[in-house]
């Protein structure tokens, strides 16, 4: 080892290591010595004791020692090296299909051979195909002390120069275990009964013979368990720092904006549950103080989400006031569009739209209304945060299905408001409902608000499991629906996540049913039409000109056509829990009995059965998300958006749910000491802080 070599030093600094070898040990994300020691094994090895040739099993690993009493050269479908070892309890043959003449002069009969690797049966009995070996002599090569550790690796990089490097690595620790402090306070890890950060380390890298390596394997050995901890604090640290970098500034203290509000409420056909009252309350709150408001509204399907937001952005036009509300497709901002300005005109505002598909003068147009402060309200895509938009005077800004939009995408309509000198308030929704687990890791940088509670007259959707084969059936049963004046969905999906191909079959499916039912109106929208064409079909919908609507799951979100009743959705075997709850959230939108059939293609899979098997039991789209949790993990929950909790190296937010509690606690007991915070951040989040906010 180098005599310079330490932990904060680059890779090549260890010996051995030069510009190639450098370069495999990035793949792996390993750049300075101690990420080294955060690069961790995914299984072991028991390489600790000596297998009688006499007790192999097959399928099983195992160190076995004897002497080689014959090898040859077979020619055979492929040319292989046969060595045939025995000891006092039997004999083995060991085979290698890749060898040199060196290779082959090595075993000479009576040497003596320990060799490590899986008995399989063969031609000859039991064999070991391609075994790691070595010659050694009666009284020599003492057997392996700890477990074998074996690493996630890249090509040309071999498991023993990975461990051989891991050596390296440990001694430097052991020898200056201070450049690799304990960033956890000792009174923390003694509240929680956390092992020392080096201690860990070294158990996990080289664990004793006794381990228990199911639990080492499974993560849930507490040596593990004190690193995910530990990442999972930065990683919540993180986020809190957007949130106080944010909170740094000034923002608009907004009254209630009660008159406006008012003369809104009396307009609407329904009153507010009490859950979105309590909701508004918990909005208004923080409207009312100077600080930038960062909350995120949680509902499920149909719970009335977007009044909440119509009233937060009253709030902010009552008192002069700019309010934006971005969406992830322009199917969705449209929808909002038109929802919005049928409840804001009535009251004197102006709201105005801005998408990628306005071009020419209508997008130079309300660019200038949102710049000079004429309209009120600005609904879009991500179009809202481009360059060359500006706004007057930006007060609050609403961004919908949150987990479709990078942390950093959400930010930057932030920095529309500061261009002028105003930090806008933001309000964050999702109507995919997000478990306790992921919320609060996830989200740490936002307060959580839920409405919990459905609109009176709400019918439960009934949810059904039918095979394919009964698809004439379902046909009838769209047809007698629709005879009594209800329209239907047909929801077509596919494994590929591919436009083209979902729009094949959705055009499939269009001239089958067609065909089959020559007196209904039927319409098309799939993700490869034009945003125009696919809103005049979704309008032709609403307005009841059509009967039957097949559909990719373009239609995932807001799309509300209260007459709309029925809903089959076919492969849902194929869809995660989430996706297929918001699209049962189509129908029962109003107070007719509505159906959703789940058409999937036999046989199933036992965990598509378990899937299915949750929709049919139940609407609680806050179980439903649980169960996805459960399932799928977080990387498929949140959506690939939210990479910084995806990447995580060691903590599994599935996994690891039960470490929450001791997390936020220690982010409580930290957040404060400024140079602890920084350190575990660049320690576990490094440059994916960027993610975090730092735009």
């Amino acid at each position: 080892m180098s005599d310079v070599a330490t932990l904060s030093h680059p890779i090549s600094a260890l010996k051995g290591v030069g510009p190639a070898l450098s370069e495999k040990l990035a793949r792996l994300g390993v750049s300075v010595v101690a990420d080294l020691l955060f690069h961790l094994p995914h299984r072991y090895q028991d390489r600790t004791h000596i297998t009688p040739i006499g007790h192999l099993r097959s399928g099983r690993e195992a160190v076995i020692e004897g002497e080689v009493t014959a090898s040859e050269v077979v020619v055979g479908r492929r040319r292989s090296l046969l060595v045939r070892m025995k000891d006092d309890t039997g004999i083995v043959s060991l085979r290698f299909f890749h060898f040199g003449q060196a290779q082959t002069s090595q075993f000479a009969r009576g040497i003596r051979v320990r060799c490590f690797g899986e008995a399989r049966a063969g031609s000859t009995g039991l064999e070991l195909y391609h075994p790691e070996y070595q010659l050694v002599g009666r009284h020599d090569a003492p057997i392996e002390e700890q477990l074998t550790p074996i690493y996630p690796t890249t090509e040309g990089l071999p498991q023993p120069r990975l461990r051989a490097l891991m050596g390296q690595a440990l001694e430097i620790f052991d020898t200056t275990p201070s450049a690799l402090p304990d960033l956890i306070p000792a009174p923390l890890r003694s509240r929680f009964a956390l092992p020392a950060l080096h201690d860990a380390l070294h158990y996990i890298h080289r664990p004793p013979p006794e381990a228990p390596l199911e639990q080492l394997i499974e993560g849930t050995h507490p040596m593990v368990s004190r690193l995910a901890l530990e990442e999972m604090l930065a990683h919540q640290l993180s986020l809190r720092q957007v949130r106080r970098r944010i909170q740094q500034d000034a923002a608009p203290a907004l009254g209630s904006g009660a008159s406006l509000n008012a003369r809104f409420l009396a307009g609407l056909p329904f009153a507010l549950t009490s859950a979105q009252h309590r909701v508004l309350n918990e909005i208004n709150g923080d409207l009312q103080r100077a600080l930038p408001m960062l909350r995120l509204v949680q509902g499920d399907v149909g719970s009335g989400k977007t009044v909440v937001a119509a009233m937060a952005m009253l709030g902010a036009v009552a008192h002069g006031y700019q309010a934006a509300l971005m969406a992830p497709t322009e199917l969705l901002a449209e929808q909002h569009y038109r929802t919005l300005k049928q409840w804001f005109e009535p009251l004197g505002l102006t709201v105005d739209w801005l998408a990628g598909r306005l071009k020419g003068k209508s997008r130079l147009d309300a660019k200038a209304r949102l710049a000079d402060g004429t309209a009120h309200v600005a609904v879009g895509t991500h179009a809202l945060f481009q360059e060359d938009v500006a706004f007057h005077r930006l007060g609050l800004a609403v961004i919908d299905e949150q987990h479709r939009f990078g942390v950093h995408q959400r930010l930057a309509l932030r920095e529309k408001g500061e261009a002028v000198g105003i930090t806008p308030h933001q309000l964050v929704m999702t109507a995919t409902p997000i478990p306790r687990t992921l919320a609060m890791s996830a989200y740490a940088d936002l307060d959580v608000s839920v409405i919990d509670e459905l609109p009176p007259g709400r019918t439960p959707v009934k949810t059904v499991v039918v095979p394919d084969e009964r698809r004439n059936e379902i046909i009838d049963r769209i047809e007698n629906a629709c005879a009594e004046g209800r329209q239907a969905y047909w929801v077509c999906t596919l494994i590929e996540e591919s436009d083209a191909l979902q729009s094949q079959a959705a055009e499939s499916t269009l001239e089958r049913l067609t065909e089959h039912l020559p007196g209904l109106a039927i319409g098309l929208v799939h993700g490869r039409m034009k945003a125009a064409d696919k809103a005049a079909v979704m309008a032709a919908f609403k307005d009841g000109e059509l009967d039957l609507l097949v559909a990719t799951t373009v239609i995932e979100v807001g799309v509300d056509v209260p007459n709309a009743s029925l809903m089959i959705i076919e492969n849902p075997e194929r869809l995660g829990l989430a996706q297929l709850h918001q699209l049962r959230g189509r129908v029962g939108r109003g107070s007719v009995e509505s159906f959703c059939v789940l058409l999937y293609h036999p046989p199933l899979s036992g965990s598509a059965r378990e899937r299915l098997g949750v929709m049919r039991d139940t609407n609680d789209g806050f179980r439903i998300a649980e169960k996805d949790l459960e399932l799928r993990g977080p990387g498929e929950v949140l959506g690939t958006r939210q990479t910084g909790l995806i990447g995580m190296k060691v903590a599994d937010l599935t996994r690891d749910r039960g470490l929450l509690d001791s997390v936020r606690a220690c982010a409580d007991a930290v957040v404060d000491n400024e140079t602890v915070s920084e350190a575990l951040i660049q320690r576990w989040v490094g440059r994916e802080a960027n993610r975090y906010g730092q735009v």
